[in-house]
């Protein structure tokens, strides 16, 4: 019981520090463009470079895991975030700015395949525990946005204080990753009853080859698309419905905290109920009713509400589809690189998408009417997804959930 306590407590804390060096950023935008004297396409780039990072590094996870092992590769990884996001607090050029932006997102790329071989390796039911994965994430990602005004103030009004002050969560985590949370072995490479080629860990790559994987990579991605586009450009969509910025900043606020819960619960409900697919579509039906009555005379707090859910389902399901469909850790890790590398290099287009149809047709309904495209390609996506799954060989070290 302790060890799965301290093993949840581990990939909580390594979780929550993959957001806000990102998030905390955009409340403080306007404040850090003019002390920095930073164009508006240089300031964008301190959000959207750790997504591109989180695409073009991730397949380096494998190799790095394979190397130092997983745990002490993530313990590294959370010791760049932790410097880098430090590093604000003496931050006096925007190019200082966007090379902690781009360490940070050099370690976030790297442990988010590895923390999906981690569950892999260490739960025997790894579905379920991809909720504390997945809520960590929600979590960081609303602490990073909602406190960054109000640290501000707390630290007399210093906004390098105020991003600077997260890398206290990246050192706590070290105090459970710096020594890995259990050695390092060999992996038994059991044999796959699926897709998916057997490897040898010193031969691990990405499925390049796997048309399945390639199904994966691009539902990740227009999931992750779908995702980023809301929460850049949800709170002007309501700005434009008519509303003022406080009530637009509440419901993006509430458009985060539904996901929460909706990201915890649900791979318990997945792995208790099974039919994925029903899960999948659901949660896909749940952002297409809420991008279709952003498109009706009703309060946008409801469509909020909706697309929350949908949003907070996809993730964590997106997570789970690559711990469900391999045999061993590393290629969970592998097929989890594949995935996230391609989808968020896709995803990383989503907000630019959105931003250049709404400049080209003078406001968000085309927009919205391309999103909702989206969704509707990502449904025929997981049709094809299916209830597909493959036999899992426990080992005798994982710890009950």
């Amino acid at each position: 019981m302790m060890r799965f306590v301290f093993l949840i407590t581990a990939l909580f804390l390594a979780s929550l520090n993959l957001r806000p060096v990102i998030t905390s950023v955009s409340p403080l935008l306007g404040t850090i463009r003019e002390t920095l004297g930073m164009s508006g396409s240089m300031a964008s780039l301190l959000t959207s470079l750790p997504v591109l990072c989180m695409g073009f590094f991730a397949p380096a996870a494998i190799k790095l895991g394979s190397r130092w092992s997983i745990e002490r590769t993530i313990a590294y990884c959370l010791l760049l975030i932790g410097a880098a996001t430090a590093a604000r607090y003496v931050v006096n050029s925007s190019w200082l700015m966007l090379l902690t932006a781009f360490l940070a997102g050099i370690g976030i790329a790297i442990i988010g395949p590895l923390l999906s071989g981690f569950i892999k390796e260490n739960f025997s039911n790894p579905s379920a525990i991809v909720g504390v994965y997945s809520m960590s994430l929600v979590v960081g990602a609303a602490f990073g946005s909602g406190l960054a005004v109000p640290l501000q103030t707390a630290f007399h009004h210093s906004w390098q204080a105020s991003v600077a002050s997260w890398s206290i969560l990246a050192f706590i985590a070290l105090c459970f990753w710096w020594r890995p949370v259990r050695k390092a072995r060999k992996p038994t490479a059991p044999a796959m009853t699926g897709a998916l080629p057997q490897t040898e860990k010193n031969d691990l790559k990405l499925p390049l080859t796997n048309k399945r994987a390639w199904l994966l990579t691009c539902f990740f991605g227009m999931m992750a698309f779908m995702f980023y586009s809301l929460t850049a450009w949800l709170a002007p969509i309501v700005e434009e419905l008519g509303y003022d910025k406080q009530t637009a900043g509440m419901i993006l606020t509430l458009f985060t905290l539904v996901q929460v819960p909706v990201s915890f619960l649900l791979p318990m409900l997945v792995s208790r109920f099974q039919h994925r697919v029903v899960w999948l579509i659901g949660c896909s039906v749940m952002e297409l009713i809420g991008l279709l009555m952003l498109q009706l005379p009703v309060s946008p707090w409801l469509p909020c509400i909706f697309l929350g859910i949908g949003a907070g389902g996809l993730f964590p399901m997106a997570l789970m589809l690559p711990i469900d469909e391999t045999a061993n850790t590393e290629e969970a890790s592998a097929l989890s690189a594949m995935t996230q590398s391609g989808g968020y290099l896709f995803a990383s287009l989503g907000p630019f998408c959105v931003g250049f149809i709404h400049d080209a047709a003078g406001s968000f309904p085309p927009a919205i009417i391309g999103l909702t495209v989206v969704v509707v390609v990502m449904i025929l996506l997981q049709l094809k997804i299916g209830n597909q799954k493959f036999k899992h060989v426990r080992s005798r070290e994982k710890v009950s959930a």
